[in-house]
């Protein structure tokens, strides 16, 4: 029976509850998104594909166009000398491509095409722009 009055209780209370339920330690849990992402390969079920839809990943190379064409701009002319007045349009022209390849040669790094955005350029260049 007490634990009727208990329930009604909280019914009735002053004090609405969390909007989070709380975690097995007693403490609130972070709020969901509303819109959370689908898990990787859930896009379009290649995923590979879905992280080239997603600006600032993927590799890029010379013919490419795109929003991460644009970053990549950006970033190449954060970098002293590398990608100096290099127009920022989006496209990857000859240009993008010899600065890439001076960005690679200059910093060391390895495992990507020459002149070519890839996993290890692209990491590199992150940890040097913002």
């Amino acid at each position: 029976m007490s634990g009727l009055i208990v329930a009604s209780s909280l019914l009735v209370s002053d004090n609405p509850a969390p909007t989070v339920p709380p975690t097995s330690s007693g403490q609130l849990a972070p709020p969901l998104p509303d819109d959370p992402a689908p898990p990787s390969g859930q896009l379009g079920g290649n995923p590979a594909a879905d992280l080239a839809e997603i600006p600032g990943t993927g590799v890029l190379r010379q013919g490419d166009s795109g929003h991460g064409v644009y970053e990549l701009q950006v970033r190449l002319l954060q970098i002293p000398n590398v990608y100096e007045g290099g127009a920022i349009g989006g496209r990857y022209d000859a240009d993008v491509r010899a600065a890439v390849a001076r960005f690679q040669k200059w910093y060391g790094v390895r495992g990507d095409e020459t002149g070519v955005y890839g996993d290890q350029t692209r990491r590199a260049l992150m940890l040097r722009t913002k």
